[in-house]
């Protein structure tokens, strides 16, 4: 074992390629085709084993021991992480599943042919550690696998790198890693190995799939003279050609060999008899074609697809002039609401509105539907949304507007209080809905509130009208009282109350002045005429004073209208309750005086018998 490491190492020394212990990296520039694929197949059933010399590992249809591998398409051993393989697509796709031995070692090995002399590949290989987070007691020994490109004679070893430590964390997200390498004059074929650099043991599982193998060449850009990366233009504008020129970038190739090629699919490309510079001159174009370049560092690979590259591609886009767009029909709606024009086109093309069938005012891009309020004929024209390249003709479609019913303005107005009033919509030869479900012209309402009618036209066009109903209360006497001569209405509600005495002359002040005592009916109305309440009231006329000096003017107290009763007494008493004065229906005045004295000023009592009826209060009397 001592002896064929230090023969290696002697080898790579003398090939001058220690320096080759470096990092993975990916083709720097543009790749080409697969040309090697190794994706290990698929099915339910483990195997079949690799072919001899590929590894020196133990093939197992079961559970890989150190040291083992399998081709499988599950990975649900030990407690390894459970995985699909990396290959898209694939149905019980496998991958090579490796339990690493206990000692660094290579594990996998095997020829590519095919290669062309002189010309750089990416090799690359998916990895991942199948070690779920925390195993081995957060000791898990991690992956760690150095890829090696060698000549045929597997002496010569052109490249390698190392993936370096690939921890386990838990996660089935696979990663890509790759070697670029070149072949040498005259050199066809390479072999393609894998070592592990860590020793087996707890950890170090991992699983390999979709080996590849590309060649790797410059970014090459492909633009016109006017720096177009690609051009869009309409068939009417007649053939096209640009002249492309090519632009590599150097980091790759020291040198270009060309072979122009084009296409109508950018799936079969053919190539451009001539055509092997580093610029081309299109015929005219008249329908879609792509273009690019094939190109290699010698000319003797530039038509060896395993051994070129491609370019970028220049498209030379060709949009065919859009049939007119199909209208989803005319539309008619009311005024005062939206109509929404509708217009449909090919798919890739947009809809642009105008107001003329040519030429006019552009009033709205990019849209299948106009939303617009105002009656007329637009017109709808398919178009690019990359370039102008709209359709010869323009599609009309038109909007109607139909006008509302014509009503009047809504209404306040009243109801009395326990009565009904008709509410009228007011519009004939229409169609009503009433707010309370009623569809004649005319309702009766018995309630204030808010209510509405929907009157509709033979044109199906509506308009509303709204009535507000405020209820008109009766008036409620709540007193009724003499002061003096005068007699005062008071009411427990609030109105614009009208007051009577007889029913006929009414006055809007509540107090009735210089009545004459008797008996009287008391009316009071609001003046909406919504009724009349009424209330009897006997109004005796009480002075509040007297002077009994015997000027004949005021000297005697006298209550006036206790003629209309059938039986009066009446009472006087001073401030101490002493009965100082007694009368009846023939004597119911008083003089001032008590048995034949004068009484001084002073505040006096009465009470009023009066039939069934009793008056009370005090007045004064002064000297």
């Amino acid at each position: 074992m001592y002896s064929r490491c230090f023969l290696l190492t002697i080898l790579l020394t003398c090939c001058g390629i220690t320096s080759l212990h470096a990092q993975l990296g990916f083709c720097g520039g543009n790749s080409g085709d697969p040309i090697f694929t190794e994706d290990f197949g698929s099915g339910t059933t483990d195997g079949p084993a690799l072919p001899a010399g590929t590894t020196t590992y133990r093939f197992t249809t079961g559970t890989p021991n150190d040291g083992d591998y399998t081709i499988s398409s599950t990975s649900n051993y030990f407690d390894w992480l459970s995985i699909q393989d990396h290959t898209p697509g694939d149905s019980n796709g496998k991958s090579f599943i490796v339990n690493a031995s206990f000692t660094a070692g290579e594990f996998y090995q095997r020829e590519v042919t095919g290669l062309c002399e002189n010309t750089t590949y990416e090799f690359s290989s998916w990895l991942i550690n199948l070690q779920p987070t925390g195993s081995c007691e957060g000791n898990s020994i991690p992956v760690n696998v150095r890829f090696q490109i060698w000549d045929e004679t597997d002496t010569n070893l052109l490249a390698q790198g190392d993936t370096g430590s690939i921890p386990g964390t838990g996660s089935t997200q696979w990663n890509q890693y790759a070697l670029v390498f070149k072949t040498e004059p005259g050199q066809t074929s390479v072999i393609l190995k894998m070592r592990n650099n860590s020793n087996g043991g707890c950890g170090n599982d991992l699983a390999i799939d979709d080996i590849l193998f590309k060649s790797c060449g410059d970014n090459i850009n492909v633009s016109s003279g006017a720096n177009e990366q690609s051009l869009v233009v309409c068939e009417n504008q007649g053939g096209v050609s640009r002249t492309l020129t090519v632009t590599p970038d150097f980091s790759i190739f020291s040198t270009h060999a060309y072979q122009w090629q084009q296409s109508t699919d950018q799936q079969n490309w053919t190539d451009i008899p001539g055509e092997t510079g580093d610029t081309l001159s299109t015929p005219a174009v008249t329908s879609t074609t792509y273009f690019r370049v094939k190109t290699s560092e010698d000319p003797i690979n530039v038509n060896n697809d395993l051994c070129n590259v491609v370019s970028d591609v220049f498209d030379i886009i060709v949009l065919p002039v859009p049939n007119a767009p199909t209208s989803a029909g005319d539309v008619i709606i009311c005024e005062g609401e939206l109509g929404t024009l509708t217009a449909t086109t090919q798919n890739s093309y947009s809809i642009n509105w105008y107001d003329a069938p040519t030429g006019g005012n552009l009033i709205l891009a990019e849209n299948q539907n106009l939303e617009i309020g105002i009656a007329g004929t637009y017109y709808a024209e398919s178009n690019s949304n990359e370039i102008e390249c709209a359709s010869i003709t323009r599609t009309a479609v038109t909007l109607t507007v139909n006008p509302l019913p014509l009503i009047p303005d809504d209404v306040s107005t009243f109801i009395c209080e326990d009565s009904f009033i008709t509410l009228d919509a007011a519009v004939d030869k229409v169609t009503y809905q009433w707010s309370t479900g009623a569809t004649t012209k005319l309702i009766d309402i018995t309630e204030p509130g808010e209510y509405s009618v929907t009157v509709t036209n033979t044109n199906g066009c509506s308009e509303s009208r709204n009535f507000f109903v405020e209820q008109i209360d009766l008036p409620r006497i709540d007193r009724i009282e003499s002061d003096g001569p005068s007699i005062i209405v008071s009411t427990i509600n609030e109105g614009n109350f009208e007051y009577s005495l007889d029913g006929i002359s009414f006055q809007s002040n509540p107090i009735f002045e210089a009545v004459k005592g008797g008996f009287y009916t008391i009316y009071v109305q609001d003046n909406t005429n919504c009724g009349v309440v009424t209330e009897d009231f006997y109004h005796l006329v009480i002075p509040k004073f007297f002077t009994p000096n015997g000027d004949a003017v005021n000297d005697v107290f006298e209550p006036d209208g206790l003629e209309i009763f059938n039986s009066v007494t009446i009472s006087i008493f001073d401030r101490y309750g002493k009965l100082i004065k007694f009368g009846n229906t023939n004597s119911a005045s008083w003089d001032g005086t008590f048995q034949g004295e004068r009484l001084p000023e002073d505040d006096y009592w009465y009470l009023i018998e009066a039939d069934s009826v009793q008056f009370k209060g005090h007045f004064s009397l002064k000297r």
